[in-house]
């Protein structure tokens, strides 16, 4: 089953200061800030939630399409992700336009400054969902707003069903706008902070949200995932990990998981089970897309966490 995902498509820059900002950052003198700080290493990495989360259908043997805009400067994202065999018919060159780009700054106590240019995203409305052939499932995942409003609704029009991501883009929807689009979408995955932020946005109970999401998948980090539908509600665990190498993508590790559970009809404790799996590889490595096991290795890391097989196409 072809599944479609819509969502940024980025370049993230990691800069590490190996100090802490606050020995640097007069608090009586913030109204005049003029700050140098000196990152003694730096790395960049290919990201977005568009190209992670199709990164990780992949690995799973999905068949990922991802739709989003990008600048000129892309060609790098372009070569890695043909080079591992996923889909670029749909990503729009903007002439013009940088890739958006994230630029984050890390001190020695994980606390983080962080610039982000969205560059040819602003652009995102211009490719339309109704352009992908044959596409059966869908996620509209954090993107520019008017990109995002119109994918949910032609996707809800053209009746194909749909993950609700807002992410990061939460804050720029009203209370109105929200309980539109809980209400379009076939299913809703958040975590439990954009759960709550939901909730007072819109005035909605949770009990209220889940009746207008139909399914609602509401993650907790090393707390693990919820899931309601149906007027019922079940609890998967996180899954145990070697070492918290980076945390960075592993939302959208899980939402892969759902994605392929879901173009494979496998039940929801399943598919949210398979979330957690993707979710903790990713976790034990640095970076967003530079995990890649093996559909075996995916497999038998399954069978580990929860005691039961899965079969990867």
């Amino acid at each position: 089953m072809s599944t479609l995902i819509t969502g940024s498509l980025a370049y993230d820059t990691i800069l590490v200061f190996q100090d802490r900002f606050a020995n640097h950052i007069l608090p009586d003198q913030v109204h005049i800030l003029n700050l140098s700080l000196t990152a003694e290493s730096m790395k960049r990495d290919f990201g977005g939630c568009c190209g992670n989360i199709a990164y990780n259908l992949h690995l799973l043997g999905g068949d990922a399409i991802p739709m989003g805009t990008v600048g000129e400067d892309f060609g790098s994202y372009f070569d890695w992700m043909n080079s591992h065999g996923i889909d670029t018919t749909h990503i729009t060159t903007v002439e013009g336009e940088y890739t958006a780009q994230a630029f984050v700054t890390t001190d020695i106590d994980n606390n983080q400054i962080t610039a982000f240019h969205p560059g040819a995203m602003n652009f995102a409305h211009m490719v339309e969902v109704i352009e992908a052939p044959n596409v059966e499932l869908a996620i509209v995942a954090p993107n520019e707003k008017r990109a995002m409003i119109q994918n949910m609704r032609q996707l809800h029009e053209s009746g194909i069903p749909f993950i609700f991501d807002p992410g990061q883009s939460l804050p720029v929807f009203s209370g109105q706008e929200m309980v539109e689009f809980i209400s379009l979408a076939d299913y809703v995955c958040v975590n439990d902070y954009e759960c709550k932020l939901i909730s007072n946005k819109t005035g909605l109970s949770l009990a209220l949200i889940r009746e207008k999401a139909g399914v609602l998948v509401v993650t907790h980090g090393a707390g693990g995932s919820d899931v309601y539908l149906d007027g019922q509600e079940f609890h998967v665990k996180a899954v145990e990990v070697s070492e918290v190498v980076d945390p960075t993508g592993c939302g959208d590790a899980y939402r892969s998981g759902l994605l392929y559970g879901l173009a494979n009809e496998l039940d929801w404790e399943t598919c949210a089970q398979l979330g957690s799996t993707m979710g903790g590889i990713k976790v034990e490595c640095s970076g967003t897309q530079n995990h890649s096991p093996e559909s075996w290795e995916i497999e038998e890391r399954f069978f580990e966490d929860f005691g039961k097989s899965i079969s990867l196409s």
